[in-house]
């Protein structure tokens, strides 16, 4: 709906594969990191005594952080770019780890996880909106190599949680403090390239969408609000695995901690190749056609989980992540082109939803399992791909 859907490129269109891999990276770390929290949940909950509600408590606090504050800092990220946020994202992670590495009281956990969740929260947006500069005419295939750093990062986390923090304890947590300064130094080098030269590119961009014609108001408040839908609708059951499907292998098919964390392993590797190949297929069909796919994909394998032999089971939890992980790309991007002058607080919006979503959807899977059972939570969470029916209704925005 642009005034001119091929407008001439310019050097700013040119995809600057270095700093996405750079961002992406970045990401990894970050994310390694922060998975450690739902990793080591088996630990915290036998060292502190510790019951399913208050897990989803912690997970609560950590991404509620995390949401909350992401789409103000996107959004002044926007306005008056801050080049060197991401590096002090990591120290304020690396933080919260040392913390968590010597917490003795759920009160102090919850402090650590909180710190966790402001470095994340400064990093997200501002990495996002980088990314989206650095992409050009790519920004499906920057969205997904930058989201499948971050994927790659949590598959990471139960192997790290396994072979080191199970096995060497609670206070090895603080070991992955080296993690945040390599990633502070690398993300330092990135501030300094947008110095350097983004600075030129963002504002060219900018001349470029203001030269553009708007979308209609209604087509943006329409496409935004079933999209928060559609996030609802996604995130809430990918918590449901994130942070409680170690607990549900250990207690449906009698897995041990080491096996449960392997197949959460596998889970989220699939999650890493669903979100790579989302953003580059959104780039040649669109991105609402990727969403329909990916959300509507998974209902068959959902409903089927609760009720197949351990290893089908892993099966098509695994197929359910990969599908169900293509959507997230696609829907920044798709977000980000109903709201171009905004990249940076849309990003922010979607991944603070996505934080925000999990954490009520973990805080009220916690309360459910401790009253029914984490046997009938996955069966209650199948259904919830049906609400990716509504994303038939979603504008589409090619010309």
């Amino acid at each position: 709906m642009s005034a001119d859907p091929h407008p001439a490129q310019t050097p700013a269109d040119t995809t600057v594969v270095q700093i996405i891999l750079a961002v992406a990276l970045g990401h990894f770390l970050n994310d390694l990191m922060q998975s450690l929290i739902p990793a080591a949940y088996p630990l915290l909950k036998t060292n502190l005594s510790l019951s399913f509600s208050q897990i989803g408590l912690i997970t609560l606090v950590f991404q509620g952080t995390a949401s909350v504050l992401q789409p103000l800092i996107g959004l002044y990220t926007d306005r008056r770019p801050l080049p060197y946020a991401m590096a002090a994202g990591m120290a304020s992670t690396g933080t919260g780890l040392v913390l968590l590495a010597h917490a003795q009281s759920f009160g102090l956990v919850l402090l650590a996880v909180a710190l966790i969740g402001l470095g994340s929260s400064i990093f997200h947006p501002e990495a996002s909106r980088i990314a989206r500069l650095a992409a050009g005419m790519r920004p499906g295939f920057a969205q997904s190599l930058f989201q499948v750093g971050g994927n790659a990062g949590s598959a990471m986390g139960p192997l790290a949680a396994a072979l080191v923090v199970m096995q060497r304890g609670q206070v090895s947590i603080e070991w992955f403090a080296a993690v945040a300064v390599a990633g502070m130094a690398l993300l330092w080098g990135v501030g300094r390239w947008y110095v350097a030269i983004g600075a030129a590119r963002a504002l060219a961009r900018k001349s470029r969408v203001r030269s553009a014609k708007p979308l209609p108001k209604a087509t943006v408040r329409l496409g935004m609000t079933l999209l928060i839908v559609l996030m609802a609708s996604k995130f809430v059951y990918s918590v449901s695995l994130s942070s409680y499907y170690t607990f549900y292998l250990i207690e449906q098919y009698g897995l041990s901690v080491n096996q449960s964390q392997l197949c959460l392993f596998i889970f989220l590797l699939a999650v890493a190749v669903g979100t790579i190949i989302g953003g580059p297929i959104g780039d040649r069909i669109g991105r609402r056609r990727v969403i329909l796919w990916s959300i509507l994909g998974i209902l068959p394998l959902t409903l089927l989980v609760p009720w197949l032999p351990l290893v089908p089971s892993v099966i098509a939890v695994a197929l359910a992540g990969l599908i169900l992980a293509s959507a997230f790309p696609a829907m920044v991007v798709y977000a980000q082109d109903l709201m171009p002058q905004n990249t940076g607080m849309v990003a922010g919006l979607l991944f603070g939803l996505a934080f925000g979503t999990a954490a009520l959807g973990a805080a009220g899977l916690g309360v459910l399992a401790d009253h029914w059972g984490i046997v009938r939570v996955y069966q209650i969470c199948a259904f919830l791909p049906l609400l990716g029916l509504v994303a038939f209704l979603l504008p589409d925005l090619r010309d």
